[in-house]
This record gives C-alpha cells, sequence and structure tokens, in this order.
C-alpha cells in the first residue's frame, strides 16, 4: 500500500487566497480541508500581505502538508491589478518553501483540464467536477474549490515520471 501524500493547492488572491488540501495514495484522492484566509481590504498592502502570510502560515502548521501547489499568475489589462495579485502569489509560494515543502506551479488551463477535461471552464464547472472527485469535499466559495482543483491537478501531475525525476534534483531549499 502507498503511502498517502498530503498536498495542499493555494488559488492566491489579495482578498481571499483560498486553500485545498487532499491526500492521494497511488490513483486515490481524499478531501482532507479547504477554507479561504481573507484580508482586510481597508487596511494597507502591506498589512494585508502580512495577513495572508499568517493566515496561510496557520494553515500548515495546522495540517502538516508535504507539498504545495500554487496557480500561476495570469496578466490581465489592469497592470496595478495584476501586480497585487503577483505579490499575493509570493506570499502563497513563500509559506510552503519556508515550512520547507516543494512548490509546483500550475497554469490556469492546466489546472481546468485535469480537473474538467478541457482547459477552459467556469467557476461552476470546477466546484461541480471538484464535488464528483471529492464527494465529501466542503469549500466555503469559488476559491476554495478553486484551490482544491489545484491541489487535485498536482496529486495527477506528481505521479508522472518526468515530475518524479524533477523533483528527485530539486535543491534543498534555503529558506527555512
Amino acid at each position: 500500500m502507498q503511502q498517502a501524500i498530503r498536498i495542499i493547492g493555494i488559488d492566491p488572491g489579495l482578498r481571499r487566497t483560498g486553500w485545498g488540501i487532499v491526500e492521494s495514495a497511488g490513483n486515490s484522492l481524499r478531501f482532507v480541508a479547504a477554507g479561504t484566509v481573507r484580508s482586510d481590504d481597508k487596511a494597507s498592502l502591506a498589512t494585508r500581505l502580512c495577513q495572508l502570510y499568517d493566515g496561510l502560515t496557520e494553515v500548515l502548521e495546522r495540517s502538516a502538508p508535504h507539498e504545495a501547489a500554487v496557480e500561476q499568475t495570469f496578466v490581465n489589462k489592469d497592470a496595478t491589478a495584476t501586480l497585487k495579485l503577483g505579490q499575493a502569489r509570493g506570499i502563497a509560494m513563500l509559506v510552503p518553501a519556508r515550512a520547507g515543502l516543494a512548490v509546483a506551479e500550475y497554469a490556469p488551463n492546466a489546472v481546468k483540464k485535469a480537473v474538467i477535461g478541457v482547459g477552459h471552464g467556469d467557476k461552476k464547472q470546477i466546484r461541480t467536477m471538484v464535488k464528483v472527485l471529492l464527494p465529501k469535499a466542503s469549500f466555503d466559495g469559488d476559491d476554495s474549490a478553486d484551490a482544491l482543483a489545484i491541489a487535485i491537478c498536482h496529486a495527477h501531475h506528481r505521479q508522472s515520471l518526468a515530475y518524479r525525476l524533477a523533483a528527485a534534483s530539486w535543491p534543498e531549499l534555503p529558506c527555512p
């Protein structure tokens, strides 16, 4: 019997950062937990980033995942919003890296393809398929459902030979 690997998926956002945790053992997936870390939109950017950092740190300490996956940022027409999203994404990558976890990154289309079978789809389709793949899953909104989808995507991709070979060659992380 294969040992279960606990994976946290993180859907970064400055207002709301979704997180979802699954356990993967071979081809089976099991829902562990999901939620959303929120920042105060009336606070300064630095304070909001601290709120995200503290919230994600608490989630990782409580859930003890083995690996992390974060959605890559897409660039939109609003450069300021894209930059702020990038800063929130930096926090989403920093927290698991500081905890000593390898952090994988996935494009939004790759996540959708892994979960709904095609690279384009809406939030409702993602929520529906997450519930199909993880029948016991409960989530508090689109952000945590997306985070579970990211974790599912990672669970599928980590089984590939290319991922295993790449992960074996990753250097030790200098942060912790």
